[in-house]
């Protein structure tokens, strides 16, 4: 089994983004971006611009994390801008279903964010519609904060609901990853981690990032072949 590693810019030097994102490039396979608009969340990050750019510098598919509000007209956009993948959240949007679709119709991939107080049950029946569901085990907003291991049956009914549904999507995990709590969320079916304290602040985040990644691969595979 697979794991995805998704080291997340937003702990890294932001003076320096290209060679931070050349530091992790041969461990990670999608470059994780934060959107902050100070509204949907109290942090102000990067906006288009800077995605822009950083399409141009690496190769590695670019993971929008939108935090914003009104991601029905912002999210399609940034397709264009170079992201190959689009996230955002179902409790800032007016039409997830629409969004979903407008984000897919200019050729990428898109993904429902999931705050850890959104219960995943009213909107099973729409992840259909979707390439990915991540599943936030923090509060969305600043890096570096603590895993709240509560959210693990949350990853697992949401992988239950994949299954169910006999859906090709990813199952992302964004918030307080390191090498333990990699292991724990691969256990309750995450297959793409999003980790970025325990990778930027690293001392060789290539190693961190590689542990981290052979620490869940091991895990997931332990419960493939168990039947879980």
């Amino acid at each position: 089994m697979t794991v995805q590693l998704a080291p997340s810019i937003l702990s890294a030097d932001f003076s320096r983004l290209a060679e931070e994102v050349a530091r992790v490039s041969t461990v990670a396979d999608l470059v994780h971006v934060d959107v902050m608009d100070n509204h949907f969340v109290p942090n102000l990050t990067l906006g288009p611009v800077v995605v822009e750019s950083l399409r141009r510098a690496t190769h590695l598919p670019l993971d929008l994390h939108l935090m914003i509000e009104d991601p029905d007209r912002w999210a399609p956009g940034y397709v264009a801008l170079g992201a190959s993948l689009v996230t955002f959240h179902v409790e800032a949007a007016r039409d997830p279903v629409q969004t979903a679709r407008a984000i897919r119709s200019e050729g990428g991939r898109a993904g429902l964010a999931l705050k850890p107080g959104t219960p995943l049950a009213p909107y099973a029946d729409i992840l259909r519609e979707f390439d990915m569901v991540l599943v936030m085990t923090v509060e969305p907003g600043f890096g570096g904060q603590s895993f709240i291991a509560e959210m693990l049956p949350k990853i697992a009914e949401a992988r239950a609901a994949i299954a169910a549904l006999d859906l090709d999507i990813w199952l992302e995990v964004d918030g307080g990853i390191n090498e333990e709590t990699a292991v724990r969320c691969a256990e309750a079916g995450a297959d793409v981690l999003v980790a970025g304290s325990a990778v930027f602040d690293a001392a060789d985040p290539e190693a961190a990032g590689r542990a981290i990644k052979a620490a869940a691969e091991l895990a997931l595979s332990a419960r493939a072949g168990s039947g879980a």
